[in-house]
């Protein structure tokens, strides 16, 4: 179909399109139009990887545009969400749309978001904005949903299907937009919805999918190709070398970040050699931005490899340095890229090749190694063939034996992906939304509950709702017990606790955790021990006790035992006490964070990325917030408390420096640099020696006179003015981590 030819669009809403360089729609985009998707019709689209699902979505949110209506793009991840943002603020000029990106805290309205026409979200923080009575919601007339399938994930489907009913319960006219990837069933989330169907596996560039086994790649249709592995090299290097020489990019997915790094360190040995000139040069650019990052040696690492053309990707690094590695990789200069599953996540980074080395991780509750789902591998196998750029698209697995071969097969190239699953129907899940559903009014009595869960997908799945009912029983029961709700004549109504917690979005359980803490506290609660407490909720992902971490982190315990709050358990309760160490081994990084350790340290100490120690201290701060405005409600002495120990985890600094990181532009080695030299409070700055300020500020004029002015400091002229000298030594103090290192030698702390 081309573009000129769709219903329900502008002339002017039309030649953006046609800007973007999209003069025929693809063959599921026409199908969407044809059933209605610009003219207010629900629809679920469930196509292949890269065949053009975006525009649906985008063509659904234009003609609601033109229709007078607004529109809410939902996704999975922040960085997703972002860019997705980039794409529909390619429409705003053109338009005079106001498009806006909201992934923020989750206990604010953002009441900027009013006068949007087009917003785009994650559905936790749709969710929350809901919660928390943004009155935009119930003007949204259209809403498109990313990745849909991911209402199967056992940790965030619940939140989508609950707020995908929401926003139908406040919007019976609300027009619904699905796109997923292929699955079995999409027919189910189509009548869920009361939906048009679009199911089909056309792609624009052709993907031929195999096995790479001995010599050869073995493809569907009995094809081979002879792709030979040479003396010692892993099957992987082989391909990626054949790529290579044929101009192309290979993507490589392993089960763990240890595996993507040593992968990527040996890759980079064959990749440098096919490099251009201009390739080498855009590395180094790359590399560089990399290392201004972070000083930690992983990131070392990956800017050393990066510059010989090959990069890892892993939830250890930060959203800065995921981004630059997928740009580069967009951009043809790396070679590259060894992932972990993290990327095949709706992220924009297709490659010539794909390559699905483990096809298996280790699982918990299987105990043991577990093979991913074909839905998991077909996701990663979709990232193969970049439109307008390959020939073709090629998706590999590797065996190591001919069951293997055939093994892989059965399993990934004939198999269907599995169908997709409510995973509501379970405590966890339910605890924050049946909380959230009686704070906010959805659910007043247990009629309404009801009512309100008939509209989740899981009822339109089954026949009986009675396990749901169930377990909805045992939730309410747990939420008057903690004093979140009151029941009375069969009505439910939040309490003012009840009502923060729905508020600042965590489980309901923290909350309990969180006030049985605060109860104990008979003065002031000490940093450490609140850090301790919220590691201790389902909403803080503990760090993990390695081999050697118990009696190091026992004789913390001793240490600090009377700092904690709430009893510790006896050593015999073996999971409890378990968990109760790895809490304090979380605390102890939140600590070392608010007491102002280097990054690098921080990172070696604890094994972890730069990635997961700012998502550490991110939870940290919300987690920390939420305490905060619990306290309000239950114990107002220790507001003061909890409130330092959130904004020293926000800036990551100590006490003494709380009051310069409230000047904007000044964080937590800037404003250790500045009190050190004497410039210990704002007013400092703005009535302080220049000289000072501009030398311990490493003689940056341009930020020195920003800081400045932010600090609100009349004379900020700094022509003329000479930065004075400044000590430079490490101040960091010794923590009782180093102590205990030292006493006990410990080889790998």
């Amino acid at each position: 179909m081309d573009v000129r030819s769709i219903p329900g669009l502008s002339a002017s809403a039309i030649e953006a399109i046609e800007d973007t360089g999209i003069e025929e729609l693809y063959p599921p985009q026409t199908a969407a139009v044809e059933a209605g998707v610009t003219e207010g019709e629900n629809l679920v689209a469930s196509v292949p990887t890269a065949s053009g699902k975006t525009m649906i979505g985008i063509l659904a949110l234009l003609s609601t545009i033109e229709r007078g209506g607004r529109g809410l793009y939902i996704v999975p991840l922040r960085a997703l969400a972002s860019e997705k943002h980039e794409r529909l603020e390619g429409f705003a000029d053109a338009l005079d749309l106001n498009v806006q990106l909201s992934t923020g805290d989750f206990d604010r309205e953002e009441r900027w978001l009013d006068e949007a026409d087009l917003i785009v979200a994650t559905s936790e923080k749709v969710d929350s904005l809901i919660r928390n009575d943004a009155n935009w919601i119930d003007e949204i007339d259209c809403v498109v949903v990313d990745e849909v399938h991911l209402i199967d994930d056992a940790s965030r489907g619940p939140t989508l299907e609950v707020t995908m009913a929401k926003l139908a319960a406040v919007n019976d006219t609300l027009q619904t937009v699905a796109l997923s990837a292929t699955i079995a069933n999409p027919d189910a989330i189509a009548e869920w919805l009361d939906a048009a169907l679009i199911d089909s596996d056309w792609r624009p560039v052709e993907l031929h999918r195999g096995v790479h086994y001995g010599n050869a790649v073995h493809l569907e249709g009995n094809q081979q190709r002879s792709i030979p592995v040479r003396g010692n090299e892993r099957q992987e290097t082989a391909i990626v070398r054949d790529t290579l020489a044929d101009d192309g990019s290979t993507l490589v997915f392993v089960s763990s970040r240890r595996r993507a790094e040593s992968a990527a360190k040996r890759l980079a040995e064959t990749v440098q050699s096919y490099l251009t000139s201009e390739q080498r040069r855009a590395l180094a650019a790359t590399a560089n931005k990399l290392r201004d990052t972070s000083e930690v040696d992983t990131i070392a690492t990956l800017a050393d490899a990066v510059e010989r053309g090959v990069a890892f990707h892993h939830a250890g690094l930060t959203g800065t340095q995921r981004s630059l590695i997928e740009q580069s990789f967009r951009d043809r200069h790396l070679g590259a890229v060894v992932a972990t599953p993290t990327l095949a996540a709706g992220v924009n980074t297709p490659s010539r090749r794909v390559i699905v080395r483990d096809w298996s991780r280790y699982d918990a509750t299987a105990g043991g190694m577990k093979p991913l789902s074909t839905l998991e591998v077909h996701q990663m196998m979709g990232r193969a063939g970049r439109p307008g750029l390959d020939p073709y698209g090629e998706a590999l697995l590797l065996a190591s034996s001919h069951g293997e071969l055939e093994e892989l097969f059965d399993r990934y190239i004939y198999a269907d992906p599995e169908p997709i699953n409510s995973k509501l129907a379970a405590e966890p899940a339910l605890r924050t939304h049946v909380n959230a559903a009686i704070a906010t009014g959805f659910a007043t009595n247990w009629d309404a509950m009801i009512g309100f869960l008939d509209r989740t997908f899981y009822a339109s799945q089954s026949p009986s709702t009675e396990r749901l009912e169930q377990v909805v029983k045992e939730v309410i029961q747990f939420l008057e017990r903690n004093e979140l709700i009151d029941i009375e004549d069969d009505s439910f109504r939040a309490t003012s606790l009840g009502y923060v917690v729905a508020r600042v979005y965590i489980d309901p359980l923290s909350a309990a955790i969180i006030v049985d803490g605060l109860e104990t506290v008979v003065d002031r609660p000490d940093a450490l021990g609140l850090y301790h407490l919220i590691a201790r909720t389902p909403d803080m992902y503990e760090l993990y006790l390695r081999r050697g971490d118990r009696t190091r982190y026992e004789e913390l315990l001793a240490q600090h035992e009377e700092e904690l709050l709430g009893a510790t358990p006896h050593p015999a309760d073996e999971g409890y006490y378990e968990d109760w160490l790895a809490a304090l081994k979380t605390a102890m990084l939140l600590r070392d964070w608010a007491n102002e350790l280097d990054e690098d340290r921080l990172t070696e100490r604890y094994r972890i990325g730069p990635g997961d120690l700012r998502s550490k201290a991110a939870t940290a701060e919300w987690l920390l917030s939420a305490t905060e405005r619990i306290a309000e409600t239950i114990d107002e002495a220790s507001v003061p408390a909890v409130r330092m120990a959130r904004t020293r985890i926000e800036h990551g600094i100590r006490e003494e420096l709380v009051e310069l990181c409230r000047v904007r532009g000044v964080g937590r080695v800037r404003a250790r640099r500045l009190y050190d030299a004497g410039i210990e409070t704002p007013d400092d700055l703005r009535r302080g020696d220049l000289a000072v300020i501009l030398g311990a500020l490493g003689g940056r004029r341009g930020t020195t006179k920003r800081i400045l002015e932010n600090a609100g400091r009349e004379d900020s002229n700094l022509d003329g003015v000479k930065p004075a000298a400044t000590a430079t030594t490490d101040t960091t103090p010794e923590t009782e981590e180093d102590s205990i290192e030292t006493q006990a030698q410990l080889e790998d702390f």
